[in-house]
């Protein structure tokens, strides 16, 4: 009970400059396009910007320009948070950023949404997709992905593999020497997904997340930007663990030969629904109107469980996934559900306080 101050109320003034970092570099991140050339005779061309990684999204544009094979399709992709500062500058100045947004921090694409920075889509795609994974008609969910554990099986012993958050924390505090340094997650600073799975996981349980939060800082745990960073890290043995991960990238690594366990956490399983929107300055709205009803078609839906994404909105897991053979049967799944909720995450002053005692707290607990 003793550790709910430190998380609330310690504030840094060292930690302000890196608020502002992401927005002073919105376009820092941003990579040259992929183009997808059409495969018939060119006729339009659909514009992706996207802070979702391109293997995954792959399956699902060529799927859809199968579909619509005189559509080019260029791809940008992002870190979260420059996708939302630039998408949020480009309203604000009416101009255009992309036909598409897709964005795993989908309390970005809300608030742009509130702010008026979307176009509505109306469509029986649109309508038979779950309450939870649409907004107004402005923002969608279209993916199912829990939110887990990553382990380094040649590391990890079987013993040590944590099943819950409490013994994750356990975990670090009794087994200091073995794990210092060895656990991988989010710098919610940079990462807008980061940010957004830290605080669902404190609104889910404060006492659990103060006591992992201050193993994570005893254990020196490593942050970093984006789950493929930490994978890669995981994959190379320099981690051990990754909390947080989405479990979608980390079966992609399983499938191609990684070493990697993945377990859904038996307390409560936070689940993911990447987000897309279609922009209202959007040049060819119509093109990724079209594009959005595809990825909640049961056809894009198909896909993205089978070459994508591998989780359905079922909650089955794949093979070889530790834990509940169904999240949503068992009750531990913890969808965040696209929606006014979702603005309180984007509350400029909750954001700075919670960034900042984060930040203190892991900077407190590693120094000796």
């Amino acid at each position: 009970m003793k550790r709910r101050p430190l998380l609330r109320h310690r504030l840094a003034a060292l930690w302000l400059p890196v608020l502002a970092l992401p927005f002073s570099t919105a376009l820092a991140h941003a990579q040259e396009a992929t183009t997808f050339p059409a495969t018939a005779p060119e006729a339009e061309v659909l514009a992706v910007h996207a802070a979702t990684d391109l293997s995954a999204m792959e399956p699902l544009i060529r799927d859809f320009q199968a579909l619509f094979p005189n559509t080019r399709i260029e791809f940008v992709e992002y870190v979260t948070n420059d996708l939302y500062a630039a998408a949020a500058a480009a309203c604000r100045e009416g101009k255009a950023l992309g036909d598409v947004l897709l964005s795993s921090s989908v309390d970005h694409l809300v608030k742009l949404a509130n702010d008026g920075c979307a176009r509505g889509i109306a469509s029986p795609e649109t309508a038979a997709a779950p309450r939870w994974a649409n907004w107004r008609g402005d923002v969608f969910g279209f993916t199912f992905e829990p939110v887990v554990f990553v382990y380094n099986r040649a590391k990890v012993p079987a013993g040590d593999v944590p099943k819950t958050h409490l013994e994750l924390a356990d975990l670090l505090r009794l087994k200091p020497e073995t794990y210092a340094g060895q656990v991988g997650t989010y710098d919610i600073r940079l990462s807008g997904i980061g940010f957004l799975l830290a605080f669902y996981d404190a609104q889910e349980t404060t006492t659990t997340f103060g006591r992992l939060l201050e193993s994570l800082g005893r254990a020196h745990a490593v942050i970093r930007c984006c789950t493929s960073q930490i994978l890669d890290e995981l994959e190379a043995g320099r981690l051990s663990i990754g909390y947080n991960m989405l479990a979608s990238y980390a079966y992609a690594r399983v499938r191609a030969g990684a070493d990697l366990g993945i377990v859904m956490p038996a307390d409560y399983t936070l689940v993911l629904s990447r987000g897309a929107m279609v922009p209202a300055h959007a040049p060819r709205a119509d093109a990724g109107t079209r594009f959005v009803n595809y990825l909640l078609s049961a056809r894009g839906q198909e896909v993205s469980r089978r070459e994508a994404f591998f989780f359905g909105a079922g909650g089955e897991m794949p093979p070889g996934v530790e834990g509940a053979s169904s999240i949503v049967r068992t009750g531990i799944a913890r969808p965040i559900a696209i929606g006014p909720a979702l603005l309180a995450v984007q509350d400029h002053e909750r954001r700075r306080r919670f960034i900042s005692d984060w930040g203190r707290t892991l900077v407190e607990m590693s120094t000796p």
